[in-house]
């Protein structure tokens, strides 16, 4: 058994990240979250089988009266539309949820994005918290507010800042994630390394088998530490006016893949999923820094290598033009007025905003990739 650990998010709507084992049956716990008589668990098809009836069972025990009712989505990428949208607020109004309801969002990052949106949009906002099951969104999309839903011309176009009231993370629930996706989740682990704490890319390099193997102290610390640096980040830049957008490093690339392949296959979903888009991303973006003279290559190879060495791809997948990525660039929340923008490095641990950066440099490590 791990010891718990909770980490405190400041700022004008504070909340904590409660981390530890077993906590979605803590009702105690589950009791603090919420303050009215109504809550709506949203979950998908894949998680809610699992863990659905054992929160509703602590939620019901930690407040008898509470009117309660799960909603289970389809799951994955393709989900996050607005007809599922649509299906989250029919669900609250059908249950007659009050200002004082509370979403549970109950999955991984599509359901957190999804169900957080709709409990920002139901009378003006209502609160949420945010259940993650997999490791890319205990540390990554469960904190910090970030909303949103998917439309054909690029991902998360559509979405509002909405942050939970609380954020449980039940490191349990990743003994029934699948290898994939906990690989997906150890490229944003990676991130907070790249973009802040070089000596995160020394521990890593050093845990990577006990991860890999689902350790459980070395999960659960790599989860503790990566929730500490985006609180720290979310908590100084709540609405991404600056810092914050340093957490989007190798997402300008990796939403450009997703998309592209998205539009080539039929729909979200396919290909590459949101993680794996981000490792490739981030090989980009360690390119593009050192193409533009920022960085040395040494950085963007050990990027690169600890990235391989969790299994993660590392190139573009084969079919997508660089032409066509660079288009859905243009169209990426980052991009602004003065052109293309992106986080790039000066070394490992030490990122920035770069704007107006030239499309040519771009073209260029996209086609060498």
């Amino acid at each position: 058994m791990i010891a718990a650990t909770t980490v405190e998010v400041g700022g004008g709507e504070p909340y904590a990240i409660h981390i530890g084992d077993g906590l979605l049956g803590d009702s105690a716990l589950l009791a603090k979250t919420f303050r009215g008589r109504h809550a709506l668990i949203v979950s998908d098809e894949h998680v809610a089988p699992l863990y659905a009836e054992a929160v509703a069972a602590a939620s019901r025990s930690a407040c008898t009266n509470v009117q309660l009712h799960i909603l289970v989505l389809p799951a994955g990428e393709a989900a996050k539309t607005f007809d599922n949208f649509t299906r989250v607020i029919d669900a609250l109004a059908t249950l007659g949820a009050t200002r004082d309801a509370c979403v549970f969002a109950l999955g991984g990052g599509v359901i957190g994005d999804m169900a957080g949106f709709a409990a920002a949009c139901w009378m003006r906002g209502i609160d949420c918290v945010q259940l993650p099951t997999s490791l890319l969104a205990m540390v990554d999309s469960s904190v910090g507010g970030k909303t949103a839903i998917d439309i054909p011309q690029g991902k998360n176009l559509v979405g509002a800042f909405h942050p939970p009231r609380a954020v449980v993370i039940d490191t349990t629930t990743l003994r029934t994630l699948p290898p994939r996706e906990l690989r997906a989740g150890l490229a944003e682990v990676v991130k907070y390394g790249a973009i802040i704490d070089g000596a995160f890319i020394d521990w890593l390099d050093a845990h990577a088998d006990a991860l890999l193997a689902m350790d459980a102290t070395a999960l659960s610390a790599a989860i503790a530490r990566s929730c500490t640096h985006k609180a720290a980040i979310t908590e100084r830049d709540p609405l991404e006016h600056g810092e914050r957008a340093l957490l989007n490093f190798g997402h300008t690339f990796a939403h450009a893949i997703e998309a592209e392949q998205a539009a080539l296959n039929g729909g979200w979903g396919a290909g590459l999923n949101h993680g794996e888009a981000v490792a490739v991303g981030m090989v980009l973006a360690a390119r593009l820094s050192t193409q533009l003279g920022m960085a040395t290559m040494d950085d963007a190879t050990r990027l690169t290598a600890l990235l391989k060495r969790f299994g993660l791809p590392i190139r573009i997948p084969a079919g997508l033009d660089a032409d066509a990525l660079l288009a859905r660039m243009r169209l990426d929340k980052k991009a602004a007025a003065d052109g293309l923008r992106f986080i790039l490095w000066d070394s490992i641990g030490h990122a920035r905003v770069v704007a107006g950066v030239d499309e040519s440099a771009v073209l260029q490590v996209l086609r060498a990739d």
